[in-house]
């Protein structure tokens, strides 16, 4: 067994050890995540059914532990590299698997995991080549717009018209509108700049998008996607530096016109996930791009009535190269002090199982699976078909994306393309101080 005071130890005399992992005295596989939201409700779940199995002996039966959110990936990595064994499996994240892995072994999954998921989802838990854990949830961005304006200007050849006139003035080409679909970046922009009203004075809705322009890690991967479209990375087959690109100057001037045109809110410089979806929600904005998390909230009369009945969600826009979306997904893979290794490489195979997708899946996580194992959750959970769909046609991890400093390369990136956003410097300074602290970080 182990003791919580072995666990106290290894966590460096953190003083929210004492207390919080009391349950692990009485488990032989132990698995630490964090808590609260649908992850937790998910795991506990699986957990559930898994120990539930006739064939699981009660050694290997498994406990579940939380960290709080707060600072969780740093005391995990505290946790890793003083070598605790007070847990066998451990959440991972794609953007910090590249810290962990000296300290984590690599997994075998199930015979089923290729066909459960595929190439783009498995490669969320993947790094120098090795899978090192179980991807239970994923993250990637929906295009969120407004039916009921998009098709009231597709029937009206006024509107048309003026959004020709429009997409002349602002993108030098006169435009017609298409289904959401078809989109490109331009059109996406050309619309956003007919249902502003600093643009167009007769737009029903004040703003024709919304961006999330505050300089947070997270906004930068919403944003990334216009500029991998246009065939961005952040590094070449041979680890060069390309940052400095005509893809990620067209998706970084992008949002620059929109916002300089007013065709976000003014203070979208302060902007991130919750702010986009009260403006979005408050039935002022056209459309906009945004995490799969807030569909739920979005697209539900009773949650935003303003726009609920009325909100559809599809993939991000095309550029040139792709039409594209980051991913990300959270996971679970083995720590390499873990005391009862057999058990958890059994609980890790059967985790990554269609049995154990769906359990995972009906208990309210985010799974993305293939078109054959969704369709037995279609019905009660209709965001995951476009999850798994999107995941496996448009998802992308950038070159670098899973490497040991990808935070901090994120965190560079947002400060200084905020930076160009706000005017604070021109788009070369940018680009040059992100190129020059990338090299920096990944040497």
């Amino acid at each position: 067994m182990k003791p919580v005071a072995r666990f106290a130890a290894a966590l460096l005399g953190s003083v929210f050890a004492a207390g919080l992992y009391a349950g692990a005295a009485n488990a032989e596989v132990t698995v630490l995540g964090w808590p609260g939201g649908p992850e937790e409700t998910a795991l506990r779940a699986a957990a559930d059914a898994y120990n539930a199995k006739d064939d699981v002996s009660e050694e290997n039966k498994v406990e579940l532990l939380f960290f709080n959110r707060d600072g969780f990936w740093d005391k995990l990595q505290a946790d890793l590299a003083a070598g605790s064994d007070a847990f066998d499996l451990n959440l991972l994240a794609t953007y910090s698997i590249g810290r962990y892995a000296p300290f984590m072994e690599p997994v075998e999954l199930s015979d089923e995991a290729q066909a459960l998921y595929g190439d783009a989802v498995l490669s969320t838990m993947q790094f120098d080549g090795k899978q090192y854990g179980v991807p239970t949830d994923l993250s990637l961005h929906f295009m969120y717009y407004r039916k009921d304006l998009i098709d009231a200007l597709m029937s009206d050849d006024d509107a048309k018209a003026r959004y020709a006139d429009i997409s002349k003035e602002h993108l030098g080409t006169a435009m017609e509108p298409k289904n959401p679909d078809d989109w490109t970046w331009d059109d996406y922009a050309a619309t956003a700049l007919y249902f502003t009203k600093a643009v167009n004075p007769d737009s029903p809705t004040r703003y024709g998008t919304v961006l999330q322009m505050k300089n947070l890690l997270f906004n930068i991967m919403v944003w990334q996607s216009t500029a991998r479209s246009y065939g961005g990375d952040w590094m070449d087959a041979d680890g060069k530096i390309t940052v400095d690109s005509e893809a990620f100057r067209k998706g970084l001037e992008l949002y620059k016109k929109l916002y300089d045109a007013g065709a976000t809110p003014r203070d979208s410089l302060s902007y991130e996930f919750a702010e986009a979806n009260a403006a979005y929600a408050a039935g002022q904005v056209a459309a906009m791009v945004q995490w799969n998390a807030a569909a739920a909230d979005l697209t539900n009369a009773e949650k935003s009535p303003a726009v609920g009945e009325v909100t559809a969600t599809i993939a991000p826009p095309a550029g040139p190269e792709a039409r594209a979306t980051h991913i990300h997904g959270l996971g679970l893979g083995l720590n390499k002090s873990a005391e009862n290794k057999e058990g958890a490489k059994a609980f890790l195979k059967w985790l990554s199982t269609e049995e154990a997708a769906l359990i995972y899946a009906r208990a309210g996580g985010a799974p993305a699976l293939s078109a054959d194992a969704v369709s037995a959750v279609a019905e009660e959970r209709p965001d995951l078909v476009q999850l798994g769909e999107y995941a496996g046609a448009y998802g992308y991890v950038m070159n670098g994306g899973a490497s040991a400093n990808a935070l901090a390369i994120y965190e560079l990136q947002a400060k200084e393309f905020t930076g160009y956003w706000s005017g604070q410097q021109d788009l070369d300074t940018a680009l040059a101080n992100v190129e020059k602290g990338m090299a920096d970080l990944l040497k």
